[in-house]
């Protein structure tokens, strides 16, 4: 049997048509994507959500289908904006930051940047291309890819984090970002000499997708403030931070989180949410469909070390599942260099690395030969590794760690 959600969990679900036949049977399993699309909206709606929808204190959105197929969801306006900014005005280290004012400027994939200008556009006496999602946050990427940002673009931006930094009377922003982007942004402001006009953050937090290790240390080293990682979806909201010290903790208002192991004796945990933050849609038992490492192994969440990748993207070896971290923590033991990486899948028995380093030199001959042994290792397959001095972005603008395309 499945654990039964709590008495209050139960009150918030009872008119929903999604968890009837739960709610007849006193089993709840676990709750999948499709559940949640079959037959919507009928399969959620209620009286008190029929006269949300009229009113406006609830709307119709898209989840952003970078790591899943895009969702339909029903929320309260601007739901996942109030979670962000919640979070961030208790944060240990961003608090103190966020309360004396400091604006947010983010950094990161250029679908964020047009869904701003989307939103933006439908406003009364809008200026075209607006960037300012509010009075807080201003969204500088204009590009998909990166590396191809031009110097032209690079001081474009540097000019409007001067103009936000020089608007607060202590020079203090706050950096979001994706963590690959604001490392291609160092790579570019050192190769054109250009850290004289970069106003430093105050703090650097990324949120959007998993964060290599050697990009974490860079942006630690670069910048000298804290650096914090915020885990959540667009669905839930945000569950977890770190502090500036790397360690998780929980973020759980209106939520409970299980875990359960995703292969016997992997040490990786599929994660399971039970949320009423959201009060149109509670999700009970959901499938997050993000995985989890603890400190010892166990699936008690208090323990929680990492969040480790994609359930969907987990790589099935002779010796059990592997996670995009996993494979990470390979390659940062070899190089502190390596920026990129993407592992290519040749049949069944062979792979081959492709990656790029923080100053496009290749690795010696030496660290090759240990990262090659290193991945065949971790993977079960034979493995080359090939420095490259680009990879190709996503069209959702992330970076894919894993593929089993022949001709990447």
């Amino acid at each position: 049997m499945n654990p039964v959600p709590s008495a209050d969990v139960l009150d918030r679900i009872r008119d929903i048509p999604l968890y009837r036949a739960s709610l007849d049977r006193g089993d709840f399993p676990i709750l999948e994507k499709p559940e949640i699309a079959r037959g919507f909206p009928d399969n959620w709606m209620t009286p008190e959500l029929a006269r949300a929808l009229e009113t406006g204190e609830a709307e119709f959105v898209l989840s952003t289908g970078t790591n899943h197929a895009r969702m339909q969801l029903i929320r309260p306006p601007y739901f996942l904006l109030r979670s962000y900014y919640r979070l961030w005005s208790e944060h240990p280290d961003l608090g103190p930051l966020w309360h004396d004012g400091a604006r947010r400027i983010s950094l990161t994939t250029v679908l964020a940047t047009e869904h701003v200008a989307r939103v933006n556009s439908r406003k009364p006496g809008a200026t075209p291309g607006e960037r300012w999602l509010d009075d807080r946050t201003l969204y500088l990427n204009r590009r998909l890819d990166p590396a191809e940002w031009e110097r032209a673009e690079v001081e474009r931006m540097l000019a409007e984090i001067r103009e936000v930094s020089a608007a607060h009377p202590r020079g203090s922003y706050l950096l979001d970002c994706s963590g690959y982007h604001l490392a291609h942004l160092v790579g570019k402001v050192t190769e054109w000499d250009l850290w004289d006009a970069f106003p430093r953050p105050s703090g650097i937090i990324h949120a959007y997708e998993y964060t290599p290790a050697n990009v974490r240390a860079r942006l630690r080293d670069r910048f000298g403030c804290p650096v914090v990682d915020l885990f959540g979806s667009t669905e839930l909201g945000y569950l977890f931070y770190s502090d500036a010290q790397g360690a998780y903790r929980p973020y759980l208002h209106d939520m409970s989180v299980e875990l359960i192991p995703v292969a016997p004796g992997s040490g990786i945990h599929s994660l399971i949410v039970t949320s009423v933050r959201n009060p149109y849609m509670p999700l009970v038992r959901y499938r997050s469909g993000d995985c989890v490492r603890t400190h010892d192994g166990s699936d008690d969440p208090r323990r929680i070390a990492s969040f480790c990748g994609r359930e969907k993207e987990l790589l099935a070896t002779p010796d059990g599942p592997v996670a995009q971290a996993d494979l990470d923590a390979r390659i940062a033991a070899v190089s502190p260099e390596v920026f990129l990486h993407q592992l290519h899948l040749l049949g069944d028995d062979r792979c081959r690395l492709w990656f790029t380093t923080f100053d496009g030199a290749p690795l010696t001959s030496a660290q090759e030969t240990e990262l090659s042994a290193s991945v065949s290792v971790l993977t079960g397959r034979s493995a080359t590794v090939e420095h490259r001095t680009h990879i190709p972005i996503g069209r959702s603008g992330k970076y894919a760690w894993l593929t089993t395309a022949e001709s990447a």
